[in-house]
């Protein structure tokens, strides 16, 4: 199907529901619902159908007045260079209806499930985790996200072992998925007396938080285990076993979490990192047959690659799957990652679109 025919199909389409959306009384609350989503998702191709439906006709006026002969020489003139700067807009607001029909990811729209660990170094990888989570969590703000600490690890000199957030927001998972693997740092530890420059590592994964509709767990695959919840340096948070540790027993996945003093909160919390946990799992599943053949890292979510350098005595960042250095780690730690979330996108989308063409 040309791409000229799957644009009619969508204009089709959103005409169609719109109409039984107008007309149609007898809808039920979860029908109507459903039908407006669609509409809504459909709407903006329709609308950069029309945009580019009305640069056509403008050219089409263009070049009439070009090819007039009673045409005033001047008017030509300007008619000529407007046309021109209109036929350069063609390509790109083909790429964007293009981008626009390309399948959407289910989860793009859902909440995130953070999840940092320290890796190879030491101390050092656990103090690099925290400033990782630290980034996450400023880079929540800037966007007027909700960041909720869902368990925490700590080592006692600022570090985490392991840190779980939870992350809600519109489009968070969209923009964030990219983030999953292994990042590094270079940089010169506070613990180093000779000034040697350290390599270290931590894990960054990002999950789509999953609905109880997204996955439905058996509570006979669960063990729930209950513990004192501990500090940094083993002292006790409190005097109760309020820290819940659950293993999910088909899977052998297994979450904790002591963060608050409630154990029914932290039953609950483990509980939401476990759904989002195996409905990764699920989606991972169902698209590592398309995931094969993808020639890109990009997105595909394999934690073994490491993705990112932060070398601190140079002062950039480098993203290695894109090719990408940016010379302001300062800025980048303080949150400001956006120009890899887009240039991610970017190089997805693109690689997206080659495989259909």
């Amino acid at each position: 199907m040309s791409l000229a025919e799957k644009l009619n199909s969508v204009v089709a389409k959103h005409d169609e529901i719109q109409a039984v959306l107008s007309t149609d009384s007898n809808l039920d609350g979860q029908e109507y619902a459903r039908l407006s989503k669609e509409l809504s998702d459909l709407t903006s191709i329709v609308q950069a159908v029309e945009k580019f439906q009305a640069t056509e006709a403008e050219m089409a006026d263009l070049e009439s007045l070009i090819e007039d002969p009673d045409s005033d020489a001047e008017m030509k003139a300007l008619a000529e260079e407007e046309y021109r700067e209109l036929k350069q807009n063609l390509p790109e607001m083909e790429r964007e209806m293009q981008i626009l029909l390309l399948p959407k990811d289910a989860a793009d729209e859902k909440n995130a499930i953070l999840e940092v660990r320290a890796g190879t170094g030491g101390d050092e990888a656990a103090l690099f985790a925290a400033d990782l989570f630290r980034m996450y969590q400023r880079y929540a703000e800037t966007h007027n996200w909700t960041f909720e600490v869902l368990d925490a690890s700590e080592t006692g000199i600022g570090g985490y072992k392991e840190a779980v957030a939870s992350i809600s927001g519109k489009g968070v998972f969209a923009r964030l998925k990219f983030e999953s693997g292994v990042h590094r740092v270079q940089r010169v530890p506070e613990t180093e007396s000779q000034g040697r420059v350290h390599t270290s590592a931590a894990t960054v994964a990002v999950l789509p938080e999953a609905e109880e509709v997204d996955i439905d767990i058996d509570t006979k695959d669960l063990r729930v285990d209950t513990y004192r919840a501990q500090g940094a340096g083993g002292q006790h948070v409190n005097k109760t076993d309020s820290a819940v540790r659950i293993t999910h027993l088909p899977t052998n996945i297994v979450v904790q979490c002591q963060d608050e003093k409630s154990q029914h909160k932290n039953r609950a919390k483990a509980m939401k990192i476990l759904r989002s946990r195996l409905y990764e799992t699920a989606r991972f599943e169902a698209d590592a047959e398309r995931a094969a053949d993808r020639k890109s890292q990009v997105g595909s979510g394999d934690r073994s690659e490491r993705i990112r350098t932060y070398n601190f005595p140079q002062g950039r960042v480098t993203d290695h799957r894109i090719n990408l250095t940016l010379y302001k780690l300062d800025r980048v730690m303080e949150g400001d990652i956006d120009e890899f979330v887009d240039a991610l996108t970017s190089e997805d989308q693109a690689a997206r679109l080659a495989e259909i063409t």
